[in-house]
């Protein structure tokens, strides 16, 4: 009896312990809070089978544009779950998900954000009152195609609603939990040689992070960032401004088209050694309404973002309105590639799409140009090397006049690495 009683034993252990056992996917009783996401990815789009890739991951904060996860995962039609324990205080707290297309989240097996449906970046919060303790959270994401983006956070509610959430980390990459976490009325600092919080942060080789959600009314943007060393600025999940460098101070702007409403804004910074310094600015342009007619969105106007490797972009005082940007190619989705965006602002109707071809700085044979329309995205691959000086069509789409409308271009030509050049220039639409 006594060897069956100890068989038992064994078995009752390995399936709580076993990582596919079904008596592990979730509360089995005190835990604590997990360091990292436990990540698993799907080459499908309902996260079914075994999964492709598993690992652990620091964050769920990523925008992969139009490649993947990993090479192993599809650039199209992927899914991903992420799961942990969190720990908290006792009191209501905001979750906060951004995602292009699908996510959804559960908390202690609850289901409090689901928008399990293809869409371009929109942001969803809910506010859930929690017990003093660990809770069990998952994310599901899945991407059908276009671009790839999947956000999550989480903060106590009345912090969220205050000024900017400022997160500080001891290292220079905003690695593992943060050292502090503060309510930061404004990104507004010079430390000079000295730290954030003196004997919590570093005075040197630290790295912070600041979030915020504002209602914005509808207009272009313009931004200004003063960073010494390093900073990058998001608007509503696009990269507007990334100088990932060490530098003495220097002030770089962006300018971007918002429709209005709920506007998350999020700023990332590092600060190598020496004075450290880190500002935010911004101001409203005139607001325009759109009208039923030509648009042209020019890539040093209002409309236009870029993100990527920021050493990599160049420009010159050529082309559409005597000013375009180029850059290299890549010969697959390689970290950090660039990538830009044209948003026009339209009235709701069907207009036929155009690239301007520079004369140089276009010797791709493979520029793959996605037009976002009414829901869907179009893509159109390009020789730019047979154009000089000239409009391309891309074709006639009906659009819906809402941030949904853009076309987006990236480096990705998946020609020989660094072989080609892939010029960004402007784009206009014209009603049909």
């Amino acid at each position: 009896m006594s060897k069956r009683i100890s068989l038992l034993c064994l078995v009752v252990l390995l399936a709580l312990t076993l990582p596919g056992s079904a008596l592990a996917q979730g509360p089995v009783g005190p835990m604590h809070s997990d360091t990292f996401w436990q990540a698993s990815y799907w080459n499908n789009t309902d996260l079914s089978g075994p999964p492709v890739l598993q690992r652990n991951e620091t964050d769920i904060n990523y925008d992969w544009g139009a490649g993947s996860p990993d090479n192993s995962i599809a650039h199209d039609g992927f899914s991903a779950r992420w799961t942990r324990y969190i720990d908290t205080a006792g009191g209501t707290y905001r979750f906060t998900a951004t995602s292009d297309d699908g996510i959804r989240v559960s908390v202690d097996g609850r289901w409090v954000i689901n928008q399990w449906s293809e869409h371009a970046v929109s942001t969803f919060t809910t506010d859930l009152a929690l017990s003093n303790g660990h809770h069990w959270v998952v994310v599901e994401f899945y991407e059908n195609g276009g671009a790839a983006l999947a956000r999550f956070s989480w903060a106590p509610a009345a912090e969220v609603l205050k000024g900017w959430r400022g997160e500080y980390f001891n290292n220079k990459v905003l690695q593992g939990p943060a050292a502090l976490v503060r309510d930061d009325a404004a990104v507004d600092f010079n430390w000079g040689n000295g730290s954030p919080a003196p004997g919590v942060i570093n005075a040197d080789s630290f790295s912070a992070r600041w979030t915020r959600t504002l209602n914005l009314a509808p207009g272009t943007y313009h931004f200004s960032m003063t960073v010494d060393d390093g900073g990058r600025l998001w608007i509503n999940g696009h990269l507007l401004i990334d100088v990932w460098l060490d530098q003495a101070a220097r002030t770089y702007t962006g300018d971007i088209y918002l429709p209005g409403g709920n506007t998350t804004l999020k700023m990332e910074y590092y600060e190598n050694a020496g004075a450290a310094s880190a500002h935010l600015t911004w101001n409203a342009g005139t607001n325009p309404p759109p009208s039923k007619g030509e648009v042209v969105v020019d890539d040093n106007g209002a409309g236009f973002s870029k993100g990527g490797l920021a050493g990599s972009w160049r420009s010159v005082a050529e082309g559409y309105g005597g000013h375009l940007l180029w850059t290299r190619n890549n010969d697959r989705v390689r970290y950090n590639y660039n990538w830009a965006r044209w948003q026009p602002r339209l009235v709701p109707g069907r207009y036929e799409v155009f690239v301007y071809i520079p004369d140089r700085y276009s010797t791709t044979g493979s520029a793959r140009y996605w037009i976002s329309h009414a829901g869907s995205l179009s893509q159109r691959s390009i020789d730019q090397s047979a154009y000089h000086n000239e409009w391309v069509s891309l074709g006639t789409y009906e659009f819906r006049g809402t941030a949904g409308d853009y076309l987006s271009l990236a480096d990705v030509t998946y020609e020989p690495y660094l072989t080609r050049l892939i010029a960004f220039d402007a784009a206009k639409w014209v009603p049909r």
